[in-house]
């Protein structure tokens, strides 16, 4: 397929505009800008307008430079948008990291339904769209009534280019407790809270929404013909190529803001809600057993800015010193949730090469308990940055049973994003992720093990 793929990506930490050469992934120009929680009122929200702009100025370089084919859509999860019945938002998108949904979570408990039904397990904060929705609309007795449509965030940003409402199973698969993902339809929630006929029809995101709207067109000169994609939550979005060109069982280790650890194929093992494993749904609608943990949240907070590489010498003194940090230094969520950070051994300076190596062990520590949690088997595949992570990818490479590989496009959500668009698949760009050096492979094992029992 010829032609160049927009791809609008809104991640947690950044909002991003990827423009992929569909022919091979290839991204061929990627423009960011900080996705900044806006704290007026009436609670602490998305800045919307911002990132439109940005969207708009992005798509109307991408058009003049090089041309625009067609525009797709990845999103971070637990969000969504309401619309009132002229199209704009009825209230303003909740950031789902702001607590007040828990205020009323004895009440949202004793409605929402269980996690053989959903997959989703409950989680703090807005991190269940669910919680959102009923502290929404406890606060304000007016806004359901206001409420005409309900979209996911991708579709969000799909209904602003092309005016069509939709959602899509990824996004709607992604704890929300809004859907029961082995019968592919809504969960028994959305009668509770008295929503039906008011969510958006669900639709696969390869699906075309539409053309852009007519004052898209004049205002970034894209051709007014230009198809808009449904769009894909962000994780479901770096699953995607692989579920396309590997056979399973393999993984996928999806990082940024959120490591998220998918199993395609695999041992099905029970999961437990309680440590964040859940049930994902991938673009084709199946259930994918997932865990996560906010890995590069607590790589920011660690580091603190100070991206200090680390080599292999550094690796091994840091494993020989036994030094180490235990979760979580994110405790609301993850496999580890409810932990309380702390270092074992003398503790390593900020800025300091053994810092960053005793992080990166540690993320890739807790990242194999979230594949050994979900039943991953096969060969792993590390999305994002912490592909580039030495200590992370040697560390992991020492405990997995198969090979592990990291993709080399900058990001995955943007390759998979594209892929909605179009057919055929390009070759798969991976590359081997760097093992342990012979004279220091057997001080991980011993390492993983120790960090183990400080846990017990």
């Amino acid at each position: 397929m010829a032609g160049n793929v927009a791809v609008i990506d809104i991640g947690k930490t950044n909002a991003k505009l990827a423009l992929v050469r569909r022919s091979d992934l290839a991204e061929i120009a990627v423009l960011k800008r900080p996705n900044t929680v806006l704290q007026g009122a009436p609670y602490p929200h998305f800045d919307v307008d911002g990132h439109w702009e940005f969207i708009l100025a992005g798509l109307a370089a991408f058009q003049a430079d090089h041309g625009v084919s067609a525009i797709s859509i990845t999103t971070h999860g637990a969000c969504a948008a309401l619309l009132a019945a002229d199209g704009r938002l009825a209230a303003p998108i909740l950031d789902y990291e702001h607590t007040v949904p828990d205020d009323l979570a004895k009440e949202y408990d004793a409605i929402r339904p269980n996690f053989a039904e959903t997959g989703s397990p409950r989680l703090g904060m807005g991190l269940n769209i669910g919680a959102q929705l009923f502290w929404q609309f406890a606060q304000d007795q007016s806004l359901k009534s206001r409420v005409v449509q309900i979209v996911t965030y991708p579709q969000y940003w799909g209904h602003r280019l092309t005016g069509v409402a939709a959602t899509d199973v990824t996004s709607l698969g992604c704890h929300t407790d809004l859907w029961a993902p082995r019968e592919g339809g809504f969960s028994s929630l959305v009668a509770r809270l008295g929503l039906e006929g008011k969510i958006a029809p669900p639709r696969k995101p390869s699906d075309v929404l539409g053309p852009i709207l007519p004052a898209i067109a004049a205002r970034t000169g894209l051709s007014p013909e230009t198809p808009v994609l449904c769009g894909i939550h962000d994780s479901n979005a770096s699953l995607l190529p692989h579920v396309l060109r590997q056979d399973a069982p393999f993984g996928v280790v999806s990082t940024g803001t959120w490591v998220i650890a998918m199993a395609m194929g695999g041992t099905q093992l029970p999961l437990d809600a309680s440590r964040d494993m859940l049930i994902n749904v991938n673009a084709f609608g199946d259930p994918v057993p997932s865990a996560r943990f906010m890995g590069g949240r607590e790589h920011d907070l660690a580091l603190q800015g100070h991206r200090v590489a680390a080599d292999d010498a550094t690796i091994a003194r840091v494993l020989n010193s036994g030094v180490m940090l235990l979760p979580a230094l994110a405790p609301e969520s993850g496999i580890f949730r409810g932990h309380t950070a702390r270092w074992i051994g003398e503790e390593p300076a900020i800025g300091t090469p053994e810092r960053t190596a005793a992080v990166g062990l540690y993320l890739a520590l807790v990242t194999a308990r979230c594949l050994q949690g979900i039943g991953q088997e096969g060969p792993v595949i590390v999305e994002g940055p912490f592909g580039r992570n030495r200590a992370f990818l040697q560390m992991l490479s020492a405990l997995r049973p198969g090979p592990v590989f990291t993709s080399t496009g900058q990001t995955g959500t943007s390759e998979g994003a594209a892929l909605l668009w179009g057919q055929g698949v390009p070759e798969q760009a991976l590359e081997p992720a760097p093992t342990p050096a012979p004279e220091h492979e057997d001080a991980f094992r011993p390492y993983a093990k120790a960090w183990g029992d400080h846990l017990t």
